[in-house]
């Protein structure tokens, strides 16, 4: 009996509604349309951030290897930190559930590390470290009732802009550069996906028209650079300067 309370907690704290719950599971009816979309859901948000966690490690050792952050663009990476810290700090105080947002923790820690190492790899890691330890003291105060929440909200809404400019600075650095460089194509393939999933996510859970068109944005420009990739595909920096 333990067990079986211990499962229907877990599942309706992270998987189901109550009504879901007892719809699916006691009545047994397999084809109720809302409770599928709410399971959906709740498995593609948990399945995302799962994917997080490791989402961009690809590009860290890439780096790592490489001791090179050619092909990368520090203005690029830093605007996508505002706009994951947009939407994170903007669910967290308007408490959406950690599985419509979770892989933004996640992605912002692994996106503050690769702009470390962009500093750290161009000489400037004194930079870098007072970088890191601004941005967590801003974060402390947007997470904070210091913050007021119509502030949060700006944030949210900078979000577009930033990821529009962050991602159109790096396609254009691939385009001139006639290479990707140090990109990760696993982690680019993989954002693509994330935030392609996120629209439905976003739709079903928060029901934030903002949210909702972030990520529709967000993928557009994800798709154009995964595009990139596969059209540069085997081309190196190394190549491209002897062509030169």
């Amino acid at each position: 009996m333990a067990v079986a309370e211990l499962l229907k907690t877990f599942l309706i704290n992270f998987l189901l509604t109550e009504r879901c719950y007892d719809e699916l599971l006691l009545e047994l009816n397999f084809l109720h349309v809302p409770c599928l979309k709410i399971l959906l859901s709740k498995l593609l948000g948990l399945g995302i951030i799962a994917g997080s966690v490791m989402v961009k490690l690809p590009q860290i050792f890439k780096i790592l290897r490489a001791k090179s952050t050619a092909g990368l663009s520090f203005k690029s990476v830093l605007l996508e930190v505002l706009a994951i810290t947009g939407t994170m700090t903007y669910s967290i105080r308007n408490h959406f559930p950690f599985s419509s947002w979770g892989e933004a923790l996640f992605l912002m820690l692994q996106t503050l590390t690769i702009g470390f190492l962009i500093q750290y790899y161009t000489g400037r890691t004194y930079q870098g470290t007072i970088l890191l330890f601004i941005y967590f003291l801003l974060l402390g105060l947007l997470l904070s009732s210091v913050t007021p929440l119509v502030a949060v909200a700006f944030l949210q809404a900078l979000n577009m802009p930033a990821v529009i400019v962050s991602r159109l600075i790096q396609i254009i650095t691939n385009y001139r550069n006639g290479h990707t460089g140090q990109l990760s194509s696993i982690t680019v393939f993989l954002l693509f996906a994330g935030s392609l999933a996120r629209i439905f996510t976003s739709i079903q859970e928060t029901g934030d028209s903002l949210l909702v068109l972030t990520y529709v944005v967000s993928s557009s420009f994800n798709g154009v650079i995964a595009a990139q990739l596969v059209y540069y595909w085997g081309i190196h920096p190394e190549k491209v300067k002897k062509a030169e």
